[in-house]
């Protein structure tokens, strides 16, 4: 297929109406049906602190998938990378998951208590350790860094949907009518047109960068270093935030497939769009690696006790040893070996096989930092049904929250137009 590809408006408008499966949603909602009932059933049984733990661990990493996918039209927009243009809005449309994972934090605070043992052993020493491991003072600064990250990414998305809303007011379902009339309201206004909402991206898109990178390093210290109390890592928060970056990428890898064949859309999303976005997901899976063994690296070379052990439990005692070996398989060696050429980038299945691979070993990465912090010594590994049907319940939750965004606004922006006759390095999309 040549990568000058002719798309008129309409073409692409008629393959962007193709409705999703009939079965995806109901199955979304039986998935999260599920997984809620069984939570709950778990979190008033006998053994109520595993089903806590399986939420922290998925609150952790499905949170960090959907604020990744915002990332990518942040950092993108920044970058000025055109070639994204046509994957923008399906890593975006994760932001719908946002204000569930908001819902689902403060739903934590029920579980406090078997999720931080600091809740029923208080810390002591240092006091101002003490003071800041308090549970209310907790909850209230990660609610506040919640609010500021999701309050902004929001606002950045809003810029991006509103173009396509002005341009398909006029002939909208009931369904999204009122939804896009509202969001182009003063479209026609002098100033407040398409070089309105372009602008605003661009100004939004560095500070979204800054607070993310802040905001999930809080996360990162609040909800993943404490459980260790006397731990200390300054590359836990970076090693936090470029692990959900890699997630977002992964997930759109994905996506991008998924969405590329249903709608038939390989004049738009080309090989070559495929093969960047398989250069993004290599590129940051050996920067994962880098920031893995700097960690490690620091750790092991200052021999401190209250440093190591955090370590030494997951590498070398039972029964954390064998899945933190399989979560750097997973997240480093397999994708790193797969995706090395350029072939595999470029096919849909391996590269999709490779980030399914990817994104399964960072659910364990997130369950291998929470986890031995919380249980440390067990008769077997404490991974079972139990976390699978936890787990299917949040992916059932993100499912709803990306097919309700994607019924709603075009999965690839059809302002895209606006860029009509401009050659472009990658795909050359010409829409006339």
């Amino acid at each position: 297929m040549s990568d000058h590809a002719h798309v008129s408006r309409e073409a692409l408008l008629r393959k962007l109406a193709k409705p999703l499966p009939g079965w995806v949603r109901p199955l979304c909602a039986a998935l999260a049906a599920v997984g809620v009932l069984v939570f709950i059933l778990l979190a008033l049984g006998a053994n109520s602190a595993r089903a806590w733990h399986a939420y922290h661990v998925n609150w952790l990493f499905w949170t960090g998938l959907a604020q990744g996918g915002v990332m990518f039209g942040a950092v993108t927009t920044v970058a000025k990378g055109r070639w994204a243009v046509p994957l923008r809005r399906m890593a975006e449309a994760s932001v719908a998951f946002l204000p569930v994972s908001f819902a689902l934090f403060l739903v934590l605070w029920i579980g406090k208590a078997q999720v931080f043992p600091w809740v029923a052993q208080p810390v002591l020493e240092p006091a101002v350790k003490g003071f800041w491991l308090r549970p209310g003072f907790m909850f209230a600064r990660d609610i506040a860094a919640l609010l500021v990250l999701y309050g902004l990414s929001f606002w950045f998305v809003y810029h991006s949907v509103r173009s396509d809303a002005a341009l398909l007011r006029a002939g909208a379902t009931d369904k999204v009518k009122r939804l896009y009339a509202s969001l182009a309201k003063d479209w026609d206004l002098p100033g407040r047109g398409a070089e309105h909402s372009g602008e605003r991206r661009e100004q939004i898109a560095p500070v979204l960068i800054v607070a993310y990178a802040a905001c999930m390093s809080l996360l990162a210290f609040d909800l993943i270093m404490s459980l260790a109390p006397h731990w200390i890592s300054n590359l836990l928060g970076g090693f936090f935030f470029m692990g959900a970056w890699l997630q977002g990428l992964m997930a759109l890898a994905l996506l991008a497939i998924v969405w590329r064949r249903h709608l038939g859309v390989e004049e738009v999303i080309t090989s070559r769009h495929l093969h960047d976005l398989g250069k993004l997901c290599f590129a940051f899976t050996v920067f994962w690696a880098y920031l893995f063994f700097s960690q490690f690296l620091v750790i092991w070379y200052g021999n401190m006790p209250e440093e190591t052990s955090f370590l030494f439990l997951r590498m070398a005692a039972e029964p954390w040893r064998g899945i933190s070996t399989a979560m750097v398989v997973m997240v480093f060696l397999i994708p790193f070996w797969g995706l090395i050429g350029v072939k595999p980038k470029k096919n849909p299945r391996i590269l999709g096989t490779f980030a399914t691979i990817s994104l399964l070993g960072l659910w364990v990465d997130r369950y291998v930092l929470t986890v031995p912090s919380i249980v440390q010594s067990a008769p077997g590994l404490p991974l079972g049904w139990q976390e699978v049907v936890v787990t299917l319940g949040f992916a059932g939750l993100w499912g709803l929250a990306y097919t309700w965004f994607a019924e709603r606004f075009p999965i690839i922006s059809p302002t895209l137009v606006e860029y009509g006759g401009e050659r472009r390095r990658h795909s050359h999309i010409n829409f006339e």
